[in-house]
């Protein structure tokens, strides 16, 4: 795993921008439309992403402040 997470990192970016591309040569039309999905997709993982951290620090918040009924 030490060289497959920053192989993936690097290499999944490139291979959708490469694939974009082609898509564009391709028929341009089509790529607007996997740009929209693209688009739609990560928007969709940000929102989880900053709801898991909203809840994360909001715990936290409630760990320190000493609250919590110890359900």
């Amino acid at each position: 795993m030490r060289i497959g997470k920053p192989l993936l990192i690097v290499a999944t970016p490139l291979g959708v921008l490469t694939g974009l591309y082609e898509a564009w040569r391709f028929s341009p039309g089509l790529a607007f439309l996997m740009i929209a999905l693209v688009t739609v997709v990560g928007a969709g993982v940000a929102a989880i992403i900053g709801t898991i951290r909203a809840e994360k620090a909001h715990e936290r918040e409630r760990q320190s402040s000493g609250g919590g009924t110890g359900d």
